[in-house]
């Protein structure tokens, strides 16, 4: 039985994907099953660099989601609109969708995926998250007996890349992004990388999968990278840690004031972390993704890999279709057009979220102080005060005539700790708070 395709887009990932259905590097015998019917671009004119049939493309998109031929829409166009209403109308038309959009799926998942579920299709979206790495899979069927309890990862190259030509060449974050943008890895605007979003984005997608609910993308805590100088990279390194930006749900995370919080509540966060040298997320970098996944009884399994780029993203939304191929083959040979329940997401329950305020974590913060007697005592005091405890100290000197002071903190309630904050800037010697990261 053939299959045949329509595909939304022919920029990076659609080049990628047209070249890697042509020329198979493994040759599966699937792929003989496999046709592209019709490609919709933005227009005809443009120079591509891949070579395709003409008569194929089109820039009437809406008429591939509504083609009785097509069997499976592949959305690579990305963004919320027209991807979000092309892949209803795709679903409403009984295709099957693979997509690498993780901005639509994270944002309107429970629509999408409510939507198939009524027309009796699969939504595939391996290559939404970490490009190559097969970590959608995993946790939709692999590690499905296991009780998650964590989803941790580096999912943004860009920013992973910043962050080690800081950290390993002593390049400022406006040097380091400027070499990013010269390389291909970041967007003229930078902004859904280096302010978080695009991990965002991911980590809800992860937190959906992984905890079997649905969860409001808006209300998950985003911190970029912007506010990581060259001056803290060097007291991480100092203290031990290595700086990434991490997204992270968690449920019912260590710290999390038991009495405010149930079993089924989650934190979900990403933001700038110092990393322990000795943790493996540490040792990621430049454009590289990875995922740590903890849960029991399988304790840690981590996925690592190109987190982004043609060949890498192309790879993961092939090995969907041809997923989808078998399915169709299996479903017309048995004359069933049941879905396997493994590969359809379960949205059924709302993902609670405590707030940032509930967790508990390590804090580092650099103070500037001016140069007075006594102003570590009353650091110490006022921490004290709210129940924050410090686990180390450091003045090293001067930062235009002012007194530079770094301390790390034990577990304490964010709540708590920027009380402490809020009466520690109000004092006389202090100058400002450059710095304030969670410390893993």
């Amino acid at each position: 039985m053939g299959v045949k395709l329509g595909i939304l887009g022919l920029g990076t990932v659609g080049t990628g994907t047209v070249e890697l259905l042509a020329n198979p590097t493994q040759g599966h015998p699937l792929l003989q099953s496999v046709s592209i019917s019709k490609v919709g671009v933005r227009s005809l004119d443009k120079f591509r660099q891949v070579e395709i049939d003409q008569d194929l493309l089109t820039t009437d998109l809406e008429a591939i989601v509504s083609d009785s031929s097509i069997d499976i829409v592949v959305e690579l166009i990305g963004g919320l609109e027209p991807a979000r209403s092309l892949i209803l109308k795709a679903i409403e038309n009984g295709k099957h969708i693979v997509t690498a959009n993780k901005a639509v799926i994270s944002r309107f998942g429970a629509e999408i995926f409510d939507a198939a579920s009524k027309s009796g299709v699969y939504v595939m979206l391996e290559a939404a998250v970490g490009g190559g790495i097969p970590v959608i899979s995993p946790l939709r069927q692999y590690l499905i007996v296991n009780r998650i309890d964590r989803v941790m990862g580096i999912v943004n190259g860009t920013t992973n890349y910043i962050l080690t030509q800081m950290q390993e060449k002593g390049s400022k974050f406006e040097d380091a992004l400027a070499d990013a943008q010269n390389l291909g890895y970041a967007e003229a605007d930078p902004t859904a990388d280096v302010d978080g979003l695009d991990a965002a984005d991911k980590i809800a997608i992860l937190t959906s999968i992984a905890f079997c609910g649905c969860l409001n993308r808006d209300n998950v805590y985003t911190e970029g990278i912007r506010q990581v100088s060259r001056t803290d990279i060097a007291y991480a390194e100092k203290l031990g840690f290595t700086i990434k930006l991490l997204a992270i749900a968690s449920r019912n995370p260590k710290g999390v004031i038991a009495q405010a919080v149930t079993d089924s509540s989650l934190s979900v966060r990403v933001h700038p972390t110092l990393l322990p040298k000795s943790h493996p997320l540490a040792s990621i970098n430049d454009v590289y993704n990875a995922i740590l996944v903890e849960g029991e009884p399988i304790g840690q399994v981590m996925f690592f890999g190109p987190g982004a780029g043609k060949g890498a993203t192309a790879s993961a939304v092939c090995a969907d279709i041809l997923n989808l191929v078998s399915r169709i083959q299996t479903a017309s040979q048995s004359n069933t057009n049941s879905l396997d329940p493994l590969l359809v997401n379960a949205h059924k329950n709302e993902c609670h979220l405590s707030s940032m305020a509930q967790l508990a974590t390590r804090f580092y913060a650099r103070f500037l102080t001016k140069d007075q007697p006594g102003v570590i005592g009353k650091l110490g005091t006022t921490f004290g005060k709210y129940g924050v405890s410090l686990e180390s100290v450091v003045q090293t000197g001067f930062q235009e005539k002012l007194a530079e002071i770094v301390v790390v903190t034990h577990d304490v309630t964010e709540g708590d700790f920027h009380k402490a904050l809020d009466e520690i800037r109000t004092a006389e010697a202090i100058d400002s708070i450059p710095s304030l990261f969670r410390v893993l």
